[in-house]
């Protein structure tokens, strides 16, 4: 997901969102730890939209607007 496709979202959705992120991580480190994935790339993308997520929350939090 892009930065630009969650700076629309509100507050909630992005909670959702992490909460989902947060179980497809760990879904997927279950899958690596027993040889069943793929594309350990996944991981990492994982990775990059639960902190993406979280920098726009963090930015609500504090009151500023992020570009």
């Amino acid at each position: 997901m892009e930065f630009k496709e969650l700076k629309n979202k509100e507050e909630k959705d992005l909670q959702k969102i992490l909460a989902q992120s947060r179980d497809k991580l760990r879904d997927l480190r279950f899958k690596d730890a027993n040889k069943q994935l793929k594309n350990v790339r996944e991981i990492r993308k994982e990775k990059e939209i639960i902190a993406r997520v979280l920098t726009l929350l963090n930015g609500l939090r504090a009151g500023k607007k992020v570009k």
